[in-house]
């Protein structure tokens, strides 16, 4: 596959979740974004309001576990749009998809989408986690749900991050319809461009500088 350094730069939520980060840290991941020429960033909701113009304010919910109650995920998600959050990427009560709860599943997601207006809505299901038929019926609900795109991992499970193989399935399910964003372990521009080339239509790197040097 071949893209140039800005296209695939465009394809990217350019992320920083650490517990431990500052506003400090949040306002030179934006200055890099803003030179690197991102999409978008992706905090922590508790870092809002920022100042991105000209890239996308993007927040996550229920972060990192998704064992949030519903109600606490939608408030934080809704508060996040509040103070200036394009886009919301929500974490799914992980247990309830391996459980086969998918109601539970959906509903989780419905609360949180109800709460946020226009707001863009990604789901991370936690991939790595999940049999292919979870993956298959998670994505499903997230599409009924009225999600934007279903994403593979919040990059903080033990059972790891994002694969070639849990991209092409998410796409094989909802793709064209739903975007599917690759997250969580993409290090190497080889492995941004294999998710890519599996059907990713959005990437989320912490890396990102060293991801885009690959092209050069």
């Amino acid at each position: 596959m071949t893209l140039t350094r800005a296209a695939l730069a465009g394809m990217v939520d350019h992320t920083l979740l650490k517990p431990e980060a500052t506003a400090a840290d949040v306002e030179a991941l934006i200055e890099e974004g803003r030179e690197l020429g991102v999409l978008a960033v992706c905090v922590s909701p508790s870092m809002l309001p920022i100042r991105a113009e000209g890239m996308i304010t993007a927040v996550v919910a229920g972060f990192p576990s998704g064992k949030h109650h519903s109600l606490i995920k939608g408030s934080e998600a809704r508060l996040a749009v509040q103070q200036g959050a394009d886009e919301v990427d929500m974490v799914i009560d992980v247990g309830a998809a391996i459980a086969g709860d998918y109601n539970a599943v959906l509903a989780d997601i419905v609360t949180v989408r109800e709460g946020i207006g226009d707001a863009v809505l990604k789901v991370i299901i936690e991939s790595a986690a999940l049999s292919d038929e979870a993956i298959v019926e998670v994505c499903r609900a997230a599409e009924k749900a009225g999600a934007h795109f279903v994403k593979t991992s919040t990059g903080f499970h033990p059972a790891g991050g994002a694969s070639v193989e849990a991209v092409r399935l998410m796409a094989e399910t909802v793709g064209g319809r739903l975007g599917v964003k690759a997250s969580g372990g993409i290090r190497t521009t080889d492995a941004a461009l294999a998710m890519i080339d599996a059907g990713a239509t959005r990437l989320g790197l912490s890396g990102t500088r060293a991801v885009l040097d690959g092209l050069n």
